[in-house]
């Protein structure tokens, strides 16, 4: 098998098991049984999405996909710090 091949082989594998991870997570957020859980889930959704984010720049040979990627991840976090500290204390500023 060449290398051109085990590279697509492995691209795939790894497209379907962030995807069955996304759907799970969704699954999470639906069902959830807190706002813990809900808040861990999205946060979780966006990691599995910055990975197919790169995956799909691997396949598609460009790095536009990493830098958006990179956007994804630091509004990602954000919002999660941002929600949490809503839960913690009721409020976003002070």
């Amino acid at each position: 098998m060449s290398d051109a091949g085990l590279l697509d082989h492995a691209l795939a594998f790894g497209f379907v098991a962030f995807g069955l991870a996304l759907l799970l997570n969704l699954l999470r957020l639906v069902k959830g049984p807190t706002t813990t859980d809900r808040v861990l889930a999205v946060d979780t959704m966006v990691i599995d999405v910055i990975a197919l984010i790169v995956l799909l720049g691997i396949r598609q040979s460009t790095q536009a996909y990493f830098e958006a990627a990179l956007l994804f991840a630091m509004f990602g976090f954000v919002a999660t710090v941002s929600f949490c500290r809503f839960m913690l204390r009721g409020r976003l500023v002070e």
